[in-house]
């Protein structure tokens, strides 16, 4: 399903479950409240929420009619705690996050569902107990495509057949990371070419790691996608074009950023069809649109 598997989703039905509507006509609509807490700023377009935004009209949840969207947004992690308090202030019924801001929610004392959407492995990040049964009032999506990893390296071959030996970036601690490069390394092998891993733990020590890739030669370069990652991903392409080296990864925002290529699946479609997430029993539309 948009490149991504079944089971790189979690619905849960009961305790969280895709919305239903309910012909109830001659009863007032219930205003449900839900908070956006995104990475970034107010004032720039975010494509995730406008893809919700969407898939919640297709639904019957219209703003200003049986729905609010209050929306909260950070830049960076100093902020996280303080913009999450403030979030859970305003006593949403459900909290979507996006990426890191996940962190600051989970430790929230709130009875509101959380709804996530993490570039990693929600299991091995114990955001859940499992892909089919979450617990909690957790509950999301997960955009690990694990079985793109090894095409993007076939594309890669593909585009540019002499290349022979690739760098990857990759931040060791970003949950499922082991099997990205795990999958990437049995592809390499098959293809007959050389894998140098350069881990990226601390974003602030970017000029050393593309110092490694000069010196251990390589020819291209391949970057494990997550949020930390693609707040650097501009500094990436600039370095892949000024050492001329060919460059994918996983998010179509990181060819958008300039880092070469992309093969991925659609996060704003992932958005925008995924029936959003809450507990039956509170959510129901009062009418059919």
């Amino acid at each position: 399903m948009f490149g991504m598997k079944r089971r790189e989703f979690i619905t849960l039905f009961g305790g969280a479950a895709a919305w239903p509507l309910v012909a109830r006509a001659q009863q007032p609509e219930r205003m449900r409240r839900i908070a956006w807490f995104g990475l970034g700023r107010a004032d720039v377009p975010s494509p995730y929420l406008d893809a919700l935004r969407s898939g919640l009209h297709e639904r019957g949840w219209v703003e200003g009619r049986n729905l609010t969207i209050g929306t909260y947004w950070v830049t960076g992690q100093q902020d996280m705690d303080a913009v999450a308090h403030t979030l859970a202030a305003s006593n949403p019924e459900v909290i979507v996050t996006q990426e890191l801001t996940i962190y600051p929610v989970r430790s929230l004392n709130t009875a509101a569902s959380v709804v996530f959407g993490v570039s990693g492995d929600p299991v091995e990040a114990k955001f859940v107990e499992s892909l089919a049964r979450p617990g909690g009032n957790l509950t999301g999506m997960s955009y690990l495509a694990v079985d793109l990893v090894g095409k993007r390296i076939e594309l890669l071959k593909e585009w540019v057949p002499q290349v022979r030996h690739v760098a990857v970036l990759a931040r060791p601690q970003h949950p499922g990371e082991h099997r990205e490069r795990q999958t990437t390394q049995e592809i390499i092998d098959k293809l007959n070419m050389r894998l140098s891993y350069f881990p990226t733990p601390d974003l602030t020590k970017m000029d050393e790691v593309f110092r490694g890739v000069l010196e251990a030669r390589c020819d291209a370069l391949v970057v494990f996608p997550d949020a930390a990652m693609f707040a650097v991903s501009d500094r990436i392409a600039r370095f892949a074009s000024g050492a001329k080296l060919p460059s994918v990864s996983g998010w179509g925002s990181f060819a958008r950023n300039g880092s070469g290529s992309t093969a991925s699946s659609s996060m704003s479609k992932a958005w925008r069809s995924w029936p959003c997430v809450a507990p039956r029993r509170r959510w129901r539309a009062s009418s059919r649109l």
